[in-house]
């Protein structure tokens, strides 16, 4: 049986960089040191049940260094393991904050130690925080950044443009219009869709659809995609597999299986953004 439907699945490896640039309150965190074995764990299970992963890695990680900032054994491993390496920035930094030169360093640098850590090309990428939001192009209007970022931020339709400079060709995004802010509050809750590839600045990108985690709302995304077509777009952190939240193991295991039997039944591809790169060149 043909299928439209796929499912992109993401994990944020931020080490202590992204501990120490945490905006939640109570300021720096220190669950970097969780990342690692975390990590571990993560290949195992996507190795059990078949499903490919992209970890979107800081690139500071990728150095020589020691643990909570650095692992560059297991970021070889991670691509080792057949999962996509991404970017996720250099040192965790908020890209709305970053004028255009400190936007280019962060790519720049981190696509570069990701390279030559896995001696394979980067070209995805996934910016911290899932930020920015602002993206006029699109309807969507973040007066957050605007306000704390100041005239010299980067939006979203800079970041692409800088990504397109580059070389890099994919970006996960998050971005959401007016319209459809106002339909959630109308309806009290987040309207489950399909996303879809589309282009910014020259970068193939796709949204967010399902919230961080496997919860009900993403198994319901995943059987609407099975059914109608579409991607779903799913992620979570390896720091919090043990966290009791929507990110534990617990409930990325019945989210695996689900991904799997779909799968194997015809209903499902199970995709990497670089097979989205390909199918476009």
């Amino acid at each position: 049986m043909k299928t439209n439907a796929s499912l992109l699945m993401f994990w944020d490896y931020d080490t202590q960089w992204g501990g120490d640039r945490s905006r939640t309150s109570g300021g720096p965190k220190d669950w970097g040191r969780l990342e690692f074995g975390n990590t571990d764990r993560l290949l195992e299970l996507h190795a059990e049940y078949g499903v490919p992963a992209t970890f979107a890695v800081v690139g500071a990680a990728a150095l020589p260094g020691e643990r909570p900032y650095h692992d560059p054994a297991q970021v070889r491993r991670i691509h080792a393991s057949g999962h996509e390496v991404a970017s996720h920035s250099f040192r965790h930094e908020w890209l709305p904050g970053l004028d255009r030169a400190g936007l280019l360093e962060t790519l720049r640098a981190s696509k570069d130690a990701l390279e030559q850590c896995i001696g394979a090309p980067v070209n995805s990428f996934v910016p911290p925080y899932n930020q920015p939001f602002d993206y006029p192009e699109g309807m969507s209007i973040s007066i957050a950044e605007r306000r704390e970022a100041g005239r010299h931020r980067t939006g979203l339709g800079d970041l692409c443009a800088a990504l397109k400079e580059t070389g890099y060709a994919f970006c996960r995004v998050s971005y959401r219009s007016i319209a459809e802010k106002i339909r959630d509050i109308v309806s009290r809750k987040q309207k489950d869709a399909s996303a879809s590839v589309e282009v910014i600045r020259g970068i193939r990108c796709i949204r967010m659809n399902a919230p961080g985690g496997f919860n009900a709302q993403a198994h319901r995304v995943l059987d609407l995609c099975a059914a109608k077509g579409g991607i779903i777009v799913v992620g979570g952190h390896p720091h919090s597999l043990h966290a009791g939240n929507t990110q534990d193991e617990q409930m990325l295991v019945p989210f695996l299986a689900h991904a799997r039997d779909l799968h194997q039944r015809g209903l499902l591809h199970l995709l990497l953004p670089r097979d989205i790169i390909r199918e476009v060149c």
